[in-house]
């Protein structure tokens, strides 16, 4: 059976998450906003430079949350694999990079938890974490259970995405995509750069994709970059993509001022951005972390912030951030503090 061919499932049940963060990983939480008023910006930084046990210590990130994210993950995609892994055939030898980059990475870094033996093209993948390990012949991907982005996309916490630099553009060739905020693999697959990121308010005009594009189709191998986003979501939920909106939309108008600390979520996405070496592609990874209002409050600083970025936000912005039904609550609910005397002269991250 071929991918299109693939039955389509209604996912009629989807739970939020049962997971907290604990005190160490609240102060490792990628908090997004430099400065107290919204503002569109490209905001990439050298990636894998973070300081000792910070979020961006190395490329890729394993935190507390791993077994949890994993198990959802395969979930996910016993339910709706149609839907949330495509991958263009054209694309393979850039899936091969993937692989090659992710395995080598994550057994340098957490060499506790990974492993990698290499001799020619015979290698061993073991991964302590989920009690797993396979030999397969590198390059021929009869002898993998998935093809390489999936496969090792299940070994990892975030989604992935392969960008095809062609004709001057840059499309969507594939992607492992099971905790999207409001967008979905299914329906961007073959856009271009602009085509994807066509919902964004206000970007345009101040030409921030433009700008974006032009970037990464400079990107050179050996320097990936990283970038923020950020959104809020209610419950403590990975998954909010369209295929299931009619589970999670509703549960925006269940936000009250007692309730907010619980089930408000700030989501915030860690984007990476390489250039694969062989291929030649680029590699876009979106590792998601979300931290409750009442976590986020056990730094004053940072729930003082966010209340004064949420006021600060265009209409616009409200309406594409799904804010418009509960924005005034979780203002009310954050705590106010004194206006700053001169607001910060840096740039929130951008949509």
């Amino acid at each position: 059976m071929t991918q299109s061919e693939r039955p389509i499932t209604l996912l009629t049940e989807s739970l939020p998450l049962v997971m907290a963060n604990s005190r160490q990983t609240i102060e490792r939480f990628p908090f997004p906003f430099t400065g107290d008023q919204f503002g569109y910006s490209v905001n990439v930084r050298p990636a894998a430079q973070g300081s000792p046990g910070s979020f961006d210590e190395f490329l890729f990130d394993i935190d507390e949350h791993y077994q949890v994210e994993t198990a959802e993950r395969e979930r996910i995609l016993s339910l709706d694999h149609a839907r949330r892994y495509i991958a263009f055939p054209h694309m393979i030898d850039a899936q091969w990079d993937f692989l090659e980059l992710g395995m080598t990475s994550l057994a340098a870094d957490y060499p506790q938890s990974f492993e990698l033996t290499r001799n020619g093209d015979q290698w061993h993948w073991r991964n302590r974490l989920l009690n797993l390990e396979h030999s397969f012949t590198f390059g021929d991907a009869t002898t993998l259970p998935q093809e390489p982005l999936e496969y090792l996309g299940r070994h990892m916490q975030g989604d992935f995405c392969l960008l095809d630099q062609r004709d001057n553009d840059l499309y969507l060739g594939a992607g492992l995509v099971t905790f999207p905020a409001d967008w979905s693999l299914a329906f961007n697959i073959g856009m271009t750069f602009e085509h994807w990121h066509g919902p964004v308010p206000l970007a345009h005009e101040a030409g921030i994709f433009n700008r974006a594009k032009r970037f990464i189709m400079n990107l050179q191998p050996g320097e990936p970059w990283l970038r923020l986003n950020w959104s809020v979501t209610i419950n403590r939920r990975l998954d909010t993509s369209p295929e299931i909106s009619h589970l999670w939309g509703p549960e925006r108008a269940l936000v009250t001022v007692e309730n907010a600390g619980n089930i408000v979520h700030l989501r915030v996405e860690v984007q990476t951005l390489t250039r694969l070496s062989r291929s030649h592609a680029v590699l876009f990874t979106i590792r998601t972390y979300l931290i409750s209002l009442d976590e986020l409050a056990t730094h004053p600083e940072w729930a003082e912030r966010f209340r004064r970025v949420l006021l600060s936000l265009p209409d616009e912005i409200i309406e594409y951030k799904g804010l418009t039904r509960f924005r005034d609550t979780v203002v009310a609910w954050l705590p106010e503090s004194s206006p700053p005397a001169a607001v910060a002269a840096y740039p929130s991250p951008t949509h």
